[in-house]
């Protein structure tokens, strides 16, 4: 899978899960109908928007994007659906390769390190990807909702 194919799926599923988000929030709060869809809902978006946070940083540092880009990408996770217009902004700015760079390319950094090994052995990186997402999630359930 491409860093494009990769960052754009996980941009709208990122979308999706605040759209379900929002409609369990207007079920629960206008029609005072059932909380079900933001229990739901919330649980869906918390764990893709942890892998949206996640995918655009490991493509960021194989991208090579601006410290400044990186931090829009993932700032973009916050406000609803805006994942969907950064998507488009990095694919027409050239920020989303077809191929991975350090798939041919040494790391020389230790992020680039850890990236490289992440996307030179696809099934261990989706497997430490998952488990990064597990955990987090975890973490983010102990500490609870925001406020």
């Amino acid at each position: 899978m491409s860093p494009l194919r990769l960052f754009r799926t996980v941009a709208v599923a990122e979308a999706i899960t605040w759209a379900l988000l929002l409609g369990g929030m207007f079920l629960k709060y206008v029609t005072e109908t059932t909380e079900l869809g933001v229990r739901i809902g919330g649980m869906l978006h918390g764990a893709v928007f942890i892998a949206y946070c996640l995918t655009t940083v490991l493509v960021a540092v194989d991208q090579r994007w601006s410290l400044g880009r990186t931090v829009a990408g993932l700032a973009c996770s916050v406000p609803p659906f805006a994942t969907i217009p950064f998507d488009r902004y990095a694919e027409r700015r050239g920020l989303l390769g077809s191929s991975w760079r350090l798939r041919e390319v040494p790391p020389a950094t230790a992020p680039e390190k850890v990236a490289g090994w992440l996307i030179r052995k696809p099934a261990q990186g989706a497997a430490a990807g998952v488990a990064a997402v597990a955990v987090l999630f975890g973490v983010a359930l102990l500490v609870g909702p925001p406020v």
